[in-house]
């Protein structure tokens, strides 16, 4: 079956064997393990999947010449099921019956914080992810506060997740090739959260809403994103002790939740989906 990459939908194929091996080594499969796969596209991740000693392996492709090609290539392997559909459509908790899964991914690059914010949703059931992202994109996501790439989707991810390491990969790797080089990375959950439960929603609108205009005073940002009169947004700011004339780019994850805290139900109960 000919296959050819579609831009509408971003694929490029990764072609490079060591840098496929590094990838799936970075996972550290254990025996038993359930492992989800987005975007398999070819199948040079699956294929040495199915070598490791895993339990269950979930293949999610939204390309259907994709998903048939690989249906039939793994039809004889009763562990690997192939799910033709949008990953962004698909509740990982019908994928995987038994959690924690690990999930491995080169993420198409037109959506991969999309894909990125729904494992978030998900982060109680997965115990490590190895992702790749387009460049820019890996550097947003593991920059740290005052860094020019530092924003929205950053303070997402490390509300759940610990960068353990990344790596870059070439754009010369992938077919065909794109115009800028990819990064891998490599995200575990962090052992404890900085946020109660019932806390979350509120502390995820307060970093969109801070974030909803950048380059102004946090607290300019956060009335306009919230749609508070600016004095309330200021007095909130100062019992969470940050300075109301501060930009969004310098606060860190606990000054979020302090936020989040001082603004109680003015937080409102934004999600990450658009991130």
């Amino acid at each position: 079956m000919s296959v050819r990459p579609r831009k509408s939908r971003g694929q490029n194929f990764l072609v490079q064997a060591a840098v496929a091996a590094r990838i799936v080594g970075a996972l550290e499969i254990q025996p038993g393990d359930t492992v989800v796969e987005i975007g398999p596209g070819l199948g040079i991740l699956s294929e040495l999947l199915a070598v490791k000693p895993l339990r269950r392996l979930c293949l999610v492709e939204m390309d259907p010449l994709l998903a048939a090609r690989l249906a039939e290539h793994f039809s004889g392997d009763l562990r690997a099921e192939v799910i033709n559909g949008d990953f962004l459509a698909t509740d990982l908790s019908e994928l995987a019956a038994a959690s924690p899964v690990r999930v491995i991914g080169n993420l198409p690059f037109n959506i991969a914080g999309a894909i990125l914010a729904r494992l978030c949703e998900s982060h109680k059931m997965i115990t490590r992810m190895v992702l790749m992202f387009q460049r820019e994109v890996a550097e947003r996501i593991r920059a740290h506060a005052g860094s020019r790439a530092y924003g929205p989707l950053s303070v997402f991810t490390a509300l759940y997740w610990l960068v353990q390491s990344h790596f870059r990969v070439a754009a010369g790797s992938f077919h065909p090739r794109p115009e800028v080089d990819a990064e891998v990375l490599v995200l575990v959950p962090r052992p404890a959260f900085a946020f109660a439960p019932e806390e979350e929603r509120r502390v995820l609108a307060t970093v969109r809403a801070a974030f909803s205009a950048p380059r102004k005073m946090v607290r300019n940002s956060l009335a306009g994103g919230l749609g508070l009169d600016a004095l309330a947004a200021e007095g909130a700011l100062k019992r969470a002790a940050i300075d109301p004339a501060a930009r969004p780019g310098t606060l860190v994850t606990a000054d979020f939740v302090r936020l989040a805290r001082a603004l109680g139900p003015l937080a409102g109960t934004e999600s990450t989906r658009n991130a």
